[in-house]
C-alpha cells in the first residue's frame, strides 16, 4: 500500500517554505516555526527549522541580526536579502511547475 509521508514531502520544500515565511517579515527561530505551523505545516520539527535557517544563512540567502529581549535571552532574527529573494522567486517557479504537473497527473480523466 502506498502512503504519502508528509514529513518526506516537507524535507524537499522546507527551504522554500522558510524563505516564503520571511518574504514579508523578518523572524527569529521560534517565530518562524510558529508561522510555518500556523500556515498548515504542523509536522515541521524544531530542529529542522533551525538547521534550515543556519544552512540558508551560510549559503548567503539570509541576513541575521540580534535584538535584545527584556523577557529572556537576545533573539537572533533572520531576514531575506537580495540573493534570498532571487532564490525564493526561482524556487517558487520550480515548485509551481512541479505542483502543476502533479495536479495534471492526479486529475481524473474520462476513460476513452
Amino acid at each position: 500500500m502506498l502512503r504519502v509521508d508528509p514529513t518526506q514531502l516537507l524535507k524537499g520544500v522546507l527551504d522554500l517554505a522558510v524563505l516564503a515565511v520571511l518574504r514579508d517579515e523578518d523572524g527569529y527561530g521560534y517565530d518562524i516555526l510558529r508561522r510555518l505551523r500556523a500556515a498548515g505545516l504542523e509536522d515541521v520539527g524544531d530542529a529542522s527549522v533551525y538547521g534550515t535557517l543556519r544552512r540558508l544563512f551560510n549559503n548567503g540567502l539570509l541576513n541575521s541580526y540580534v535584538v535584545p529581549s527584556d523577557e529572556g535571552p537576545h533573539r537572533k532574527y533572520y531576514a531575506l536579502n537580495a540573493a534570498g529573494r532571487t532564490e525564493l522567486q526561482r524556487s517558487g517557479k520550480v515548485w509551481s511547475g512541479f505542483a502543476s504537473i502533479m495536479d495534471d497527473l492526479l486529475r481524473e480523466r474520462g476513460k476513452a
